[in-house]
This record gives structure tokens, C-alpha cells and sequence, in this order.
């Protein structure tokens, strides 16, 4: 017996030394390509040496003697740190994931084979400028530098995500720069989601005018600069809608949104006149969907108009928000209507054809080859009309909203073959003025955004991106999708630069922007119908109104700012005639519950901290009312609305042009009042958060439920892997509030933090040294690296790194001086 015993201690030791030196090996293969970052290395292509050197947060600075030069070192840069990220991009654009990730991204990949988004990119490339492709083509020498030495000198495939998914990198080239920047369209463009919506609701609503309640337009007028200080579809011509269920999880991976979760931004200047130290202020925090890594990356870079500092992406040779000495420039989403969807008639005599205002023509027709690992290939058949290309039924529920006989096709800004971005977002790093940064949006194509761009003494703000051309008698105005053989439905090319809408030097001497409606023009110059924000903006006028003059810090606080106008215009409207009411209730009833929720919510002042209860109690009660008024007029169409719009609440509650007949629920004999559906809502938000949190209301945390999930995209769902790839955080804010964090709003986790401000930047003229900027993860893609999370924690405290551009700085903190020489022989 003691023999046995003996072996088996034996045998375990012996498993546990295997399973050390599997960790210690593992660990060994995964560390392998750990960026050094001190370090001498020849390359192709330089002209002369370039210094990286990298300061304590790892933002890269970049000193070379030609552009050129600087442009290949910042690409060699963003491949040592986020080389996987930079290739999944690619990928998504090039619809190639199924290469790596087999059928689970098939239909990703043939969304984006139909928008041939590479395809524009390949043709787009020539249209650049000519410094603008020098820097294309010198950004990509450093990409394939880093390509290189991983293959050289064995560094563990370049990215530890490589060895659970093996595929060959293929060389960077200029077209795959310029694809990310289309790809960014993909992800915050959301009209033709909003188009098929609408055109699904006037098919389930028997009172057209519902259809303004549920998606109403922006009330009031255009803001932007601030005051001085003191019946295309016929009854029966669509197919019946199909039955209900919540909509399908979105792939972490896919780079379509739903319109709650297309892009957002805030950006606010102040001028001389506005500011507390004379000089212009600019603060900017662009949010888009929290990963991790984070899709930012800090750099400096200097180019031969100087040093440029600020927020570029992995794969693109920009700062997209940042400063030089001279000027600084922020973006916001503009949801300009940039898309549009064609119902196109096909030829009854031939599938092939399809009706044009001048008859009918064959449709545009190619064949694409989608590989899958560990699956047979696919082919897919590829159609486009004159409108634009034709997607299935399958898709953004199309199929709703298309007769039999015809098919969908889509017009859109960011397919434009000849997309001069890139050679914008070069012009304007370069720019060193409020005139040449404004003249350089003229080459914006897609996304649209809104810029705002200070210069030491001035202030601008102007919308950049392609303007559709459409005729003043377009069947929907562009609302919903319209007949694409009508000419005056089809675009009629681009408006002119000029019609843009533009803001110089206000004088009120503030201007920003929420992804409000800062223009109020009638259609076809409207810019949008649909606009991303309605709320945010009221609270941001009081801020910048609240004092005649700003500071660094004064903005700073407006950008962290987490106080909900929403929660404090609609509660009052809401629970109009709950609070106060009715006889006390005994202990432990749900009528107890209620009153206990309601004298919270009555002393609190609209603050969404993520230690307070009162968020949380108000955002389920929103939530669970938003269900009960769609359920009963929507069914199953009511899951696509899984955020409830303040505006339609208050039109309901206002009973605006009779809609408070939403309150009414059409399947039960009683008449109920909008008063009986607030009660109910709260009973339902109160069971929800009972059956969660359990019933100490004092005690809820909004925090607990608003984490800021930053997760990987691939390994996040991996079990183990995931407690050392994904960053969450309690954090305070929510969907209305300056300091936005935008809840998923379905699955078991609905008030997730799942899309934020995953840059933020404030920059001041006054003192440009003390400038400041942040990213919500950190610099590196590496979840082995200190820098891969370092930046999280002062992000989700509100706290910043310098901005500054002096060398000096930035050597004396350095953690490696990367030298980067010319190949001898090159």
C-alpha cells in the first residue's frame, strides 16, 4: 500500500511538472511577440534613421528627417502593437474572415463580398494625391518591416491570437488603409436600417401618424453655435411581416450596428472671448463600440508642417482627432442621410433585367469565391443595378419590405470608387489654419462627420462628406426605401461643398456638436431626417452657457459630466400621478416596493452615478416602459426597439397629436391610461431588478449593471481565456448623458456599457503643453503586455495623459528608443 502511495505522489508530481512546463511554455510561444521597444533595426525603404520613442504610457513618438519616413515608422509602430487587430480589419473588409473563423462569419463575409467595400478601396487608391499615396505606400513599407522581422527573427507569429487562428498575413498595400477608413462608415452608418424600419412600421400601424410618434424627427431647431453669454408601399403589396423573436446576437466580429449603437461623438470649442486664459479650447470623445483593444491608438508624429498628436486607428496613416502647434480638430458622427434603398422592378420575362427609367437592363453581374476553413467553399453571385449593389431579403429584414417580383439595392456614399478621405484627413494634419483645415473637407467623402477645428484665436465647425443630390419631388425624401425606376427617386450626384453646413467664429464664441440636428433646412437640403442625439445637447448648453468663461478643466468636467437631462424632464411626466398618492402599504408588498422606488427617484437630481440606485431603477422602468407601450401595437416588429426614445415618451405622455393612444391596450376591454401603463412599467422594472438584485433598493448599484464591456472579439467567449483578455468596469453615465455609455439594451445584461467614448481628448491654446488625451484600454493588443490595460483604470476615473508635442518629455519618461536605419543595400 505504501508502494502504491509512493507512485501516486510520483505520477502527480510528475503531472504537475508537465503542466508547469506546458504554461511555461505556452507563456514562452505567447511572449515571444512582446514588442521590444529599445531596439536598433534596418529596414527597406527609409531615407534616413527614425527615432520611436515610446513614453511611460507607450504612445509612440515618431522624429524622422523625411514624411516619408515618419509615415513608415508609425506603420512599423501600429504593427508591433495591434498587428491582429489590423489584419481582422482587413479581413472584414475584404469579406475574408471565413477564411480564419469558418462559418461562423460566412454571412459577414458575403454582406461585405455584395458592398465590394474592397473593391471601391482598390479603385480609390489612384484618386489620392500624390503625397497622400507616398504616404499610403511608405505607412505600408512599415507594416511589411514588422511582417519581416516577425518571420526573421521568430517572433511567436506576430500576435498570440495567430497561433488558435493560423493564417498566412499577406504584405500590406495602400488599398487596405484606405478600406479601414470605409470599413468606419460601415459601422456608423445607420439610414438604411432606419429606412426598412420605417417602411415595416407603416405596414403594422393602422394610424400612419404613429409612425411620427415611435420615429419622430428631431423637434426644434438646428444648434450648433450658442448665443451670446446673458405612400411608396401600397396595402397589400408586401409580404405579411414574420413572426416575432428577440433579434439574433450580434457577432462581436460583424461591423454592422444596430441604429442604437451607430456611431456617436460630442466635440465643443470655445473661443478667446469664452476663455477663462485667452486662448481657444477644444475638447472631442468620439464613441463607437468598447473592445478590447480599444480600436484608437495614441501617437505623435512629426511631419514636415510639424508635430501632430492625437487618436489614429490601426491600419491608417491619420490622426483623425488631435493638435499640432497651431490648430486643433475633433470629429463627430454628422448622420448625414448618405444611404438609400431602391426597390427594384425585375424584368417578368427575364430574372436578368431590371426596370430603368429608360427600360429595362441587365443587372451587373460577377462571381466572388468566399473560402471557409474546414468547409467547402462558396460562390456567390454578386448583382448590381445603376442605384447600386442588390442585397438579399436575408438582410436588415429587406424582405419586409419588398414585393414580390423585385429586389433591394442600395445607394451609398462610402461604395464611391473615387474617395478622396484619406487624402483630407493628410491635408488636414497638415493644415495650419482654420481656412486650409476647412478647404481640406472638401476631399471628405464617407463616413460624414462633423468637424470642429480651432485654431490659436478662431473657432469652426463644419459637416465634411459626400451630400447626396436628390430631386425635391423624391417619392419618400429619402425616409423610406422608394421605386429605383423613377428618376427623380435616383441620386442626381453629389451637392456642392458649399451647401454643407458651416459655422465660423460665432459670436457667442461656443460651438459643438452631440450628433444633434445642427441645421433645420428643408429637404433636399436637410441633411438628415434622422438625427443620433435629441438629449445630450440640452444638458451640454447648460454647461457651456452655466459660465461666461471656460478652462481646460471647465471642459474637462462637461466631457465626464453624467447628469441626465432625460431622467430629469421625463420622471416628473411619467409619475406624474404616482408620487404621493395612494394609502401606505404594509412592508413587503409590491405596492411597498413601489412607494419606496418612487421616494428615491422623487429626491434624486437625475445624476447617473454608478454608485447611486436611482439609475438603475429609472433606466428598467424606462426600459419596461418602452415594452409595454410597443408590444401591444408592434408585436413581433416591437424587438427592433430595444432603446425607448425620450421624444416618443414624451409626445405619448404630452399626448402630442393624439398619441397617447399608444397607452391604450388595444387587446384588453378596459381603457387604460398612460398613468396605468407608468404604474405597470415600474411593477415590471421592480420584479426585474427583485428577481436580479434582490429587494434592498437602498443598496443597488448602478455600476453593477452598467459595466464597461470591453471584450475581445475573439477570445472574449473563450472559458479561461476571457478573465485575461476582457477589461470591464463599473461605470457611471448612460445613453443620454455627456459622458455617454450607451446600453446593449437586450440579453440577460441590458444595461451593459457596450458603446462609449473609447478616445477622449482636451486641448488647449492658451497652454498647448498642458493639453490632454486618453484611450480606453491601452496602447498595446498584446494581453501579455502592461500596456494592454494600463489606461483603463484612468479612463473609467475620468483621468487623462499629457498631450504634449515637446521631445523633451517624451524622452525622459521613455520605457525604449526604437531606431529604425536604412537597409544597407537598399
Amino acid at each position: 500500500m505504501a508502494q502504491v502511495f509512493k507512485w501516486l505522489i510520483r505520477i502527480a508530481g510528475a503531472l504537475v511538472a508537465l503542466a508547469v512546463l506546458a504554461v511555461l511554455g505556452l507563456y514562452f510561444l505567447l511572449s515571444r511577440s512582446l514588442p521590444d521597444y529599445d531596439k536598433t533595426l534596418e529596414i527597406a525603404g527609409l531615407n534616413d534613421s527614425v527615432e520611436i520613442v515610446r513614453d511611460n504610457a507607450d504612445v509612440p513618438h515618431i522624429f524622422g528627417q523625411t514624411e516619408e519616413d515618419v509615415f513608415q515608422a508609425l506603420g512599423y509602430a501600429h504593427a508591433q502593437d495591434r498587428l491582429w487587430q489590423m489584419t481582422i480589419l482587413r479581413r472584414t473588409a475584404q469579406g475574408r474572415l471565413s477564411e480564419v473563423f469558418g462559418v461562423r462569419s460566412l454571412a459577414i463575409d458575403k454582406l461585405m463580398r455584395r458592398f465590394d467595400i474592397y473593391g471601391a478601396a482598390r479603385a480609390s487608391v489612384r484618386w489620392q494625391d500624390p503625397a497622400t499615396r507616398a504616404a499610403l505606400d511608405a505607412y505600408a513599407r512599415g507594416v511589411n518591416a514588422r511582417l519581416a522581422e516577425i518571420n526573421d527573427s521568430a517572433l511567436g507569429r506576430g500576435a498570440p491570437e495567430m497561433f488558435l487562428f493560423n493564417a498566412p498575413i499577406a504584405p500590406w498595400v495602400a488599398a487596405d488603409s484606405v478600406a479601414i477608413i470605409k470599413l468606419m462608415a460601415v459601422q456608423m452608418s445607420s439610414h438604411l436600417q432606419t429606412e426598412v424600419l420605417r417602411a415595416r412600421l407603416t405596414t403594422v400601424l393602422e394610424d400612419p401618424a404613429r409612425v411620427e410618434d415611435i420615429l419622430p424627427d428631431a423637434p426644434g431647431s438646428g444648434i450648433a453655435a450658442l448665443p451670446k453669454y446673458a405612400s411608396f408601399f401600397a396595402p397589400g403589396a408586401l409580404p405579411r411581416l414574420a413572426g416575432g423573436g428577440a433579434p439574433a446576437a450580434q457577432d462581436p466580429l460583424s461591423p454592422i450596428r444596430p441604429p442604437a449603437l451607430a456611431g456617436a461623438s460630442n466635440a465643443f470649442a470655445a473661443a478667446p472671448s469664452r476663455s477663462a486664459a485667452g486662448g481657444t479650447l477644444l475638447a472631442n470623445d468620439p464613441h463607437l463600440g468598447l473592445t478590447a483593444p480599444s480600436i484608437w491608438y495614441l501617437a505623435r508624429l512629426e511631419l514636415s508642417s510639424g508635430g501632430v498628436i492625437g487618436a489614429t486607428i490601426p491600419g491608417v496613416p491619420l490622426v483623425l482627432s488631435g493638435r499640432s502647434d497651431t490648430l486643433g480638430w475633433g470629429i463627430t458622427s454628422a448622420y448625414l442621410d448618405d444611404q438609400d434603398v431602391h426597390i427594384e422592378e425585375l424584368n417578368p420575362d427575364d430574372p436578368e433585367q431590371y426596370r430603368t427609367p429608360d427600360g429595362f437592363a441587365r443587372f451587373e453581374t460577377r462571381r466572388t469565391i468566399i473560402l471557409i476553413k474546414d468547409s467547402a467553399p462558396v460562390t456567390l453571385t454578386l448583382r448590381r443595378t445603376e442605384n447600386g449593389p442588390v442585397l438579399p431579403g436575408s438582410q436588415f429584414d429587406l424582405a419586409d419590405v419588398t414585393p414580390a417580383g423585385h429586389v433591394a439595392s442600395l445607394s451609398w456614399t462610402a461604395l464611391s470608387p473615387r474617395d478622396t478621405t484619406m487624402s483630407a484627413g493628410i491635408d488636414l494634419m497638415r493644415a495650419g489654419s482654420i481656412e486650409a483645415a476647412l478647404a481640406a473637407g472638401e476631399k471628405f467623402v464617407a463616413p460624414a462627420q462633423v468637424l470642429t477645428v480651432v485654431s490659436a484665436d478662431r473657432i469652426a465647425m463644419k459637416m465634411v462628406g459626400a451630400m447626396p443630390r436628390r430631386h425635391a419631388e423624391h417619392d419618400t425624401e429619402g425616409r423610406m426605401p422608394s421605386r429605383g425606376w423613377i428618376a427623380h427617386n435616383r441620386w442626381q450626384g453629389r451637392l456642392p461643398y458649399s451647401a454643407n453646413p458651416e459655422f465660423i467664429d460665432p459670436p457667442g464664441g461656443i460651438l459643438g456638436n452631440t450628433n444633434n440636428k445642427i441645421v433645420d433646412r428643408p429637404f433636399p437640403l436637410h441633411v438628415s431626417h434622422h438625427w443620433g442625439d435629441t438629449q445630450r445637447i440640452h444638458r451640454w448648453q447648460k454647461l457651456m452657457q452655466g459660465r461666461e468663461v471656460h478652462t481646460r478643466d471647465s471642459f474637462i468636467e462637461a466631457q465626464q459630466d453624467i447628469v441626465s437631462f432625460t431622467a430629469r424632464s421625463l420622471l416628473p411626466l411619467i409619475g406624474a400621478d404616482l408620487w404621493f398618492t395612494g394609502e401606505s402599504a404594509a412592508e413587503g408588498t409590491p405596492l411597498r416596493l413601489r412607494q419606496r422606488a418612487l421616494a428615491l427617484l422623487a429626491d434624486w437630481n437625475g445624476e447617473m452615478n454608478e454608485h447611486r440606485p436611482e439609475p438603475l431603477i429609472y433606466a428598467a422602468w424606462l426600459r419596461a416602459l418602452g415594452k409595454r407601450l410597443f408590444q401591444d401595437e408592434l408585436g413581433p416588429l416591437a424587438d427592433a426597439f430595444t432603446h425607448t426614445d425620450p421624444v416618443f415618451v414624451e409626445r405619448v405622455f404630452r399626448d402630442i397629436d393624439g398619441a397617447s393612444a399608444w397607452c391604450d391596450v388595444k387587446q384588453s376591454t378596459p381603457v387604460e391610461t398612460c398613468t396605468d401603463i407608468a404604474r405597470l412599467a415600474l411593477d415590471d422594472a421592480l420584479v426585474w431588478i427583485t428577481e436580479r438584485y434582490g429587494t434592498a433598493l437602498e443598496s443597488l448599484r448602478w455600476g453593477d449593471a452598467h459595466q464597461a464591456v470591453q471584450d475581445h472579439p475573439v477570445l472574449g467567449s473563450v472559458p479561461g481565456l476571457r478573465y485575461f483578455v476582457n477589461i470591464r468596469q463599473s461605470t457611471g453615465g448612460g445613453d443620454h448623458t455627456l459622458q455617454r455609455g450607451r446600453t446593449s439594451g437586450t440579453g440577460p445584461d441590458p444595461f451593459q456599457n457596450v458603446h462609449a467614448a473609447g478616445y477622449r481628448g482636451v486641448y488647449d491654446f492658451a497652454d498647448p503643453g498642458s493639453s490632454v488625451f486618453i484611450i480606453s484600454t491601452g496602447q498595446s493588443g498584446h494581453f501579455l503586455s502592461r500596456y494592454y490595460d494600463d489606461l483603463a483604470q484612468l479612463w473609467r476615473r475620468g483621468e487623462y495623459i499629457p498631450m504634449s508635442l515637446d521631445p523633451e518629455l517624451a524622452r525622459a519618461g521613455a520605457v525604449g528608443v526604437t531606431v529604425l536605419l536604412p537597409k544597407k543595400g537598399d
